[in-house]
């Protein structure tokens, strides 16, 4: 896609500026967004005790056995039941990795594919049951992603900033 697939050749040229700059930037504000909510989510759980239990109130364990019977995949809640707390800390641990890949945009489509894993997973065990679909918080997290997934973080991001430097050494040799 080229500049003038974008923006129209007849906007006076401080519009195309802004259009243009609107365009490239588009994705940063959800970036920024997922990568905020990821990490605070991850660090949430990670200093949550009640959590970070096999069983009471607020413990993953018992919100994995609340919802393994009305899960789209029970099999998925057996093996987070098999060791409750290791699975907790791995999700707490995964949700900082997806969230700090996105705000540094470090491996943004990597980043990407996990969070939407993560979204997937918890749509298919802790939201499927909840009705209408809608009301799930995890599904429009998961699509949330599908954006960074495709294009990635070609601005603002250590994945432009090495992308660029790899240019540039490949044109000076």
């Amino acid at each position: 896609m080229n500049r003038t697939d974008v923006l129209e050749t007849d906007a006076p040229p401080t519009a195309v500026g802004l259009r243009e700059l609107a365009f490239r930037h588009a994705l940063l504000p959800l970036r920024l967004f997922l990568g905020v909510t990821f990490v605070y989510a991850g660090i949430d759980k990670l200093t949550d005790p009640a959590f970070l239990s096999a069983s009471g109130d607020g413990s993953i364990g018992d919100l994995m056995r609340g919802v393994r019977d009305t899960s789209a995949i029970p099999a998925l809640v057996d093996m987070a039941l098999n060791s409750p707390v290791g699975f907790a800390v791995a999700l707490a641990v995964g949700e900082i990795l997806v969230g700090l890949g996105a705000l540094a945009g470090l491996l943004t489509r990597i980043a990407a594919v996990g969070g939407a894993l993560i979204g997937l997973s918890l749509w298919l065990t802790v939201s499927w049951a909840v009705t209408p679909y809608y009301y799930g918080n995890d599904l429009p997290y998961m699509f949330c992603w599908v954006p960074l997934v495709l294009a990635g973080a070609p601005y603002w991001s250590l994945d432009a900033l090495i992308r660029r430097r790899r240019r540039a050494l490949l044109s000076e040799g």
